[in-house]
């Protein structure tokens, strides 16, 4: 009789996401998934499916760090409008650690690796990176309302901003920038916005 497969399968995820993260989906062979994770070929097939399904599997475990991120700022309602979305660019690209920040980010990392993928995947990859648009469109929508927006910048306007932000900050992240100087881009552009 066969044993039966042992391992942490969040533990898994999180070493495989962290593979796709640092190094792209295309780099990622199944034989560095197979390293990184420490099960066998064949769990890897049965418990998780082929490797553009387990990518899919990692990108959904990405999505609830994001979450967590949005729901400790950008979804909190108890913080003002401007103070939610100082905090979520804080806590998402300065206050994280030098590895996760020199690794940028998987959604923006993919979606520049992404004209390789499948239309599936495509679609996940904009969903994710919706629902960031969501949680920023709706606190800036709050400050509009409230009159905290600059003279002639609207909400929709300002959330291309502020993800256009977010994605160039996590591409310099790449390149080395320091949390600090990370912050200063943060500062200066939210202070054009209000």
């Amino acid at each position: 009789m066969a044993r039966p497969v042992e391992f942490v399968y969040e533990e898994v995820l999180t070493n495989a996401m962290e593979q796709f993260w640092r190094e792209g989906f295309e780099a990622s062979s199944v034989q560095k998934l197979l390293d990184v994770t420490g099960i066998n070929r064949g769990t890897l097939y049965n418990s998780f499916g082929d490797k553009d399904t387990f990518f899919k599997s990692c990108l959904e475990h990405y999505s609830k760090l994001v979450d967590a991120e949005l729901t400790a700022s950008l979804n909190n309602n108890d913080l003002a409008p401007w103070a939610a979305i100082e905090k979520y660019f804080d806590i998402s690209v300065v206050g994280t650690s030098n590895k996760r920040r020199g690794m940028g980010c998987l959604l923006v990392n993919s979606f520049c690796e992404s004209i390789n993928y499948d239309k599936e995947i495509q679609k996940l990859l904009k969903n994710y990176y919706g629902v960031i648009r969501k949680a920023l469109l709706g606190r800036l929508k709050d400050a509009e309302k409230a009159g905290q927006l600059a003279a002639g910048v609207n909400s929709e306007l300002a959330a291309d901003v502020l993800l256009n932000l977010l994605s160039g900050l996590r591409v310099h992240s790449r390149e080395g920038k320091t949390g600090k100087q990370l912050a200063e881009v943060i500062a200066f552009t939210l202070k054009s916005l209000k």
